[in-house]
């Protein structure tokens, strides 16, 4: 199991299976969106895989990363537990993380 610490922004590689339907599958990177005050606390963050084959919704950010284009799926957003998290890859920009919460903000707005 992981024990680095695990911040909003962070991107990591996170086992998805077993999944169910239509839920995104396999393991992959995703982006932790859970605010720093749980992810210090908790042992399970929340999470929106990347993918580079995507089509371009509103609701799905485009981003460079790792040298590839793709999308955050905010409409796929999981709760995973510490043991799915393989290895940290790294971290969105800082405009790339401003629009994803954003689009989340817009998402959830009453």
């Amino acid at each position: 199991m992981v024990t680095l610490p695990v911040s909003r922004g962070d991107v990591w590689l996170i086992e998805l299976n077993p999944t169910r339907g239509r839920e995104i599958q396999k393991t992959r990177p995703c982006v932790v969106v859970s605010p720093d005050d749980l992810n210090a606390h908790m042992n399970t963050f929340i999470v929106a895989p990347l993918t580079t084959g995507s089509h371009p919704y509103p609701f799905r950010v485009p981003l460079r990363f790792a040298a590839k284009n793709g999308h955050v799926v905010l409409d796929q957003l999981r709760t995973v537990d510490r043991e799915r998290l393989v290895k940290r890859l790294g971290a969105l920009t800082a405009p790339t993380l401003s629009k994803v919460l954003a689009v989340l903000g817009e998402m959830f707005r009453a």
